[in-house]
């Protein structure tokens, strides 16, 4: 069997087909991405282009960005499984299984009937479906999937006389159904479930920032390990376990158990296993004090011990309970930060006063240091008393949030 994907070409518009053990006079079990080897990545929006260069770095191809997400190509089997693992930006990759026009649910049910879900899924398994519509004659993302819903548990129903059940929490199959401007394209994610869920939180507290996000923050600030990485207000420790996760390179799904690629017909449990041993043997250790972090509140750092706990060389980074004010001087380091803030529980004097106090302590006590500072809102860019050399729009959850870039001579 050959795991070979083609690249698709986007001038050419032709579809090219690749011998993946189906049988070439059954075209009608040809699922999309084996035609064309283009899968899509799911992206938090202000993500694209970091993501579109880590998927390229893993091995996609010709990366088209769009909205929330990268469209990609894959050269094989392998490169599909690596991207799922090492990736720290994307949240989820989909594989297209069908693409087209759609203007009723009747359609939908039938071209969603058609499709051989047997390939995919045993009957005792379980499926999932997740749907966005926008611009079309089908304006209810639910009933959507409910259509889809119902195709397949039809065409199971008439085969061999019962059906899949449906499992929203933690089902074997993940689908997704996304339909905008009467256009529709059913795929297999081939995640899952959320990449962003890397397994390390063990703890948490209140509003904790998504791992994605907090690995765009790592990525954007271009560490290297050359200089220390420093959290002073480190909450349950997201930023410093996905420091600790790229300095060590700890795959991003090192502590996951599945994969949604192991449902596709072309999963070779063997290859799939050398794959992760290969990945698996680049871990590294990381020099004592490289990463360490601090926070005021006791359960915040009890937290972060935890989740750092969970990985590789976690043990070894210092997490200190202790106010920013009565820290050493954090000099010629990388200091990353989401700064707490109560603007939505109305506290907004308190933030505004702590902020400032933050921006002197890094003016005076953190010479030669660079400082990316997260904000879940942008107001809170004036309180802090010092000029951005940069900023970016990052989006965490519902919130507008913005990356800044300090200098500190």
């Amino acid at each position: 069997m050959s795991n070979r994907l083609p690249n698709e070409n986007p001038s050419a518009g032709a579809e090219l087909s690749v011998d993946l053990a189906i049988p070439p006079s059954d075209p009608d079990r040809l699922f999309a991405y084996r035609r064309t080897g283009r899968f899509f990545a799911q992206i938090g929006e202000g993500m694209e282009e970091l993501g579109a260069k880590e998927l390229v770095k893993l091995g996609g191809t010709d990366p088209v960005l769009a909205y929330r997400g990268v469209h990609f190509g894959a050269a094989d089997f392998e490169t599909l499984c690596r991207i799922n693992y090492l990736s720290r930006l994307c949240t989820r990759i989909l594989a297209p299984l069908i693409t087209f026009d759609c203007h009723s649910t009747k359609y939908l049910y039938k071209t969603a009937y058609a499709l051989p879900w047997e390939d995919l899924l045993e009957v005792s398994g379980t499926f999932a479906i997740a749907a966005t519509v926008g611009n079309s004659a089908i304006s209810h993302s639910k009933y959507a999937a409910l259509c889809l819903k119902d195709a397949i548990a039809d065409r199971y129903r008439e085969r061999f006389g019962r059906r899949p059940d449906v499992n929203r929490d933690n089902p074997d199959l993940q689908l997704n159904l996304h339909i905008d401007q009467n256009r529709a394209v059913i795929s297999l994610d081939t995640s899952g479930f959320s990449l962003h869920r890397r397994g390390y939180r063990r703890d948490t507290v209140a509003a904790p920032m998504q791992e994605t996000l907090a690995a765009a923050i790592i990525a954007s600030s271009g560490w290297d390990g050359s200089k220390p990485l420093v959290d002073p207000f480190c909450g349950s420790g997201t930023l410093l376990c996905e420091a600790l996760m790229r300095q060590a390179r700890i795959p991003a799904g090192f502590l996951r158990e599945r994969f949604g690629f192991e449902l596709l017909p072309e999963f070779d449990q063997a290859v799939w296993e050398r794959e992760r041993r290969q990945m698996d043997g680049e871990i590294r250790p990381v020099p004592a004090g490289l990463i360490r972090g601090s926070d005021l509140d006791r359960q915040a750092v009890a937290a972060a011990r935890a989740n750092l706990n969970g990985l590789p060389g976690g043990k070894e980074i210092a997490v200190l309970r202790a106010a920013f004010a009565d820290l050493d001087p954090i000099e010629d380091s990388l200091i990353v930060a989401n700064p707490p803030y109560g603007l939505r529980l109305g506290d907004r004097e308190a933030t505004a006063a702590l902020l400032k106090e933050f921006g002197s302590f890094l003016k005076h006590r953190c010479r030669g240091s660079e400082v990316f500072l997260y904000f879940g809102q942008r107001e809170m860019l004036k309180m802090i008393g010092l000029h951005p050399a940069a900023k970016k729009p990052l989006n965490n959850g519902g919130l507008e949030g913005v990356l800044a870039r300090y200098l500190m001579y």
